[in-house]
């Protein structure tokens, strides 16, 4: 009794020899042609799966050589994804690698050497910071009196102390001083507490010019601070009866400090 191998291709396509489509060699009938390898009917691939078209000798989809050793069930049973979607993901995948380059070179973007820095956008006039080493001593002082007078109307103390500290020997350096900086150094040794220095100025402003204005002023402020009551009155008359005579001088810090000569005559005509 004839016993037939164990195979899907009929008995008797081993028996006729074929040609084979890719290399015209007659071979025995079978899957795989035995001179290039090549399929000799439809089959799927091993690897993917892919329907190989009779005489393929690699699969058109995954690339491997036919007539390879199965791969594992749970590889084989992935399905392959369409050949028509292989441009898209590969296009796909260099423009997200175009965007996170993009934007690495944006976050951490190196400056070359001897590149000027952009130029800084120009503050307005009245925003910039003065620059003091064109100034004289006598504006650096001007600058610091202003400075200190704002800081201390808007209530802020240390501030005042701090630039007071700075202001003393920036005027004490200007010796000899005039009435008028006698006055600016003593209305800020006035407001930072120094009331021994503001009326020791006050006083040798008044021993020059007993009716200066300016003197009359420093020194009723600092007679009021000290709770002197009676000076502070006093010295206020006399800057009421002197206005006129030295308003007529036309003394220039007379003229700077208008605000301050008008201020103080108004409170000294007010009644007690």
């Amino acid at each position: 009794m004839l016993s037939y191998p164990l195979s899907p291709i009929p008995y008797h396509l081993y028996t006729v020899p074929v040609t084979c489509p890719t290399c015209k060699t007659e071979t025995p009938a079978g899957r795989f042609c035995a001179k290039c390898g090549a399929t000799m009917q439809d089959m799927p691939c091993a690897r993917c799966g892919t329907a190989l078209a009779t005489g393929s000798r690699f699969c058109h989809n995954c690339g491997s050589a036919v007539a390879t050793a199965p791969v594992p069930a749970s590889i084989a049973q992935v399905p392959a994804a369409p050949s028509s979607r292989i441009p898209w993901i590969i296009g796909g995948t260099a423009t997200a690698a175009l965007l996170i380059l993009v934007v690495a070179q944006r976050l951490n973007v190196a400056t070359p050497p001897n590149t000027p820095a952009p130029p800084a956008a120009e503050a307005p006039p009245s925003m910039r910071a003065p620059d003091i080493s064109q100034m004289s001593p006598r504006e650096r002082a001007a600058r610091l009196f202003d400075r200190i007078m704002r800081l201390n109307e808007e209530g802020k103390r240390d501030s005042v102390a701090l630039f007071a500290a700075m202001a003393v020997p920036t005027f004490q350096a200007l010796e000899p001083l005039d009435a008028h900086l006698r006055y600016d150094l003593g209305r800020i040794a006035a407001v930072a507490g120094m009331l021994d220095l503001a009326k020791a100025e006050a006083d040798t402003i008044m021993k020059a010019q007993p009716r200066h204005l300016l003197g009359l002023i420093l020194a009723a402020q600092v007679a009021q601070l000290n709770g002197d009551a009676a000076a502070a009155r006093r010295f206020n008359n006399q800057l009421v009866a002197s206005e006129a005579s030295e308003r007529a001088k036309g003394l220039e810090e007379y003229t700077l400090h208008d605000a301050d000569i008008r201020t103080a005559i108004a409170a000294a005509r007010q009644p007690r």
